[in-house]
């Protein structure tokens, strides 16, 4: 009888602008201070994207071209690639499209993911569901967002929270016990009226009454979606680790999407999970939506170990949530 194939991270990849905005410089832009960010954050700066003609594409196709050279994959090798974003570089084509022969992947179907801050992990059990069918061996997944592009630097509610960045993992099947080994995802449309952008789809077309009126930014009802947010993350993260009979001292790392310091306190708190195994980068990127998730991972790579039991759990505008329970499949390298 043959054992179960699943898909493991092999690899990861990820890219950050230089371009550092600190609570300090948004103190000069809208009437805040960084004691009060941070306090209610945790985010003391966060990386924007500079530039002419600088889509998310870009911060995607450097983060693949790291996870290639530091997996040494073969990019004609990589049969899809997915990226998870709500900020592609236009309409259509999608940014995996641009990314996919940016990289040299000229053997990748390539499609986008639209599911807010959840977005990477809606990426990575669609990637996994993709290995553990055996069709196909190699499967990049990459979460990432401009969020400059669609925040409203006069809106003090909104601005102090987003930032640019994307990661990526690359997915390949192991018959060992390892890789993604579960997931609970969920959506609920019902969210829609707290946390949006109200023009640019084929509701509300742009026109220069939507520019005028300053629609195609970010919309969001903070207290709603926090309240949402805190409970919809934190019971999911517990659900799949109850369901997996995993207990808080077999939970090597906590993955919280990094939306907010107060919901990653909630979410260990529930889990039981202490501090310091709670993967935590906030302070320096703020929330880069789809890419909070595989960041962590690049940050904390060399933390690793084979064997390590990792919850990911995220909550985004849709409303989406969800959370995976990932084994880690390498040792530090």
């Amino acid at each position: 009888m043959s054992k179960k194939i699943r898909a493991a991270i092999t690899g990861v990849g990820g890219y950050v602008p230089d371009y550092v905005l600190t609570n300090k410089e948004l103190e000069k832009m809208v009437e805040t201070n960084d004691e009060w960010i941070v306090s209610r954050t945790g985010i003391k700066e966060r990386r924007i994207l500079k530039g002419d003609n600088q889509g998310v594409s870009v911060m995607g196709i450097a983060a693949v071209k790291e996870l290639i050279a530091k997996t040494g994959v073969d990019p004609k090798e990589i049969d899809l690639i997915l990226f998870a974003t709500v900020t592609a570089d236009m309409t259509f084509p999608a940014s995996a499209n641009i990314v996919a022969t940016a990289v040299g992947a000229t053997n990748a179907f390539s499609y986008d993911i639209s599911a807010a801050c959840s977005g990477f992990l809606y990426g990575l059990a669609t990637g996994a569901s993709f290995i553990e069918s055996g069709r196909y061996k190699k499967v990049v997944v990459i979460g990432g967002d401009k969020m400059s592009a669609i925040i409203d630097y006069t809106d003090r509610s909104t601005c102090i929270i987003f930032g640019d960045g994307a990661g990526c993992v690359l997915l390949e099947p192991t018959e060992e016990d390892a890789g993604v080994m579960d997931s609970i995802l969920r959506s609920d449309g019902s969210g829609e009226g707290y946390l949006h952008m109200k023009a640019g789809g084929s509701r509300l077309p742009a026109s220069h009454d939507t520019v005028d009126k300053r629609l195609h930014y970010v919309y969001q009802e903070g207290s709603a979606v926090f309240k949402f947010a805190v409970t919809n993350m934190a019971e999911v993260a517990a659900q799949v680790a109850e369901r997996n009979h995993l207990t808080a001292d077999s939970i090597q790392w906590l993955v919280p999407h990094q939306a907010n310091k107060r919901i990653i306190d909630a979410t260990a708190s529930r889990v039981g999970v202490k501090d310091e195994r709670v993967m935590m980068n906030i302070e320096r990127y703020g929330n880069t939506t789809s890419g909070t998730i595989p960041l962590l991972l690049w940050d904390y790579e060399k933390k690793l170990k084979k064997g390590d039991n990792l919850i990911l759990a995220a909550f985004g505008g849709g409303f989406t949530w969800g959370a995976i329970y990932v084994k880690w499949a390498y040792n530090p390298k």
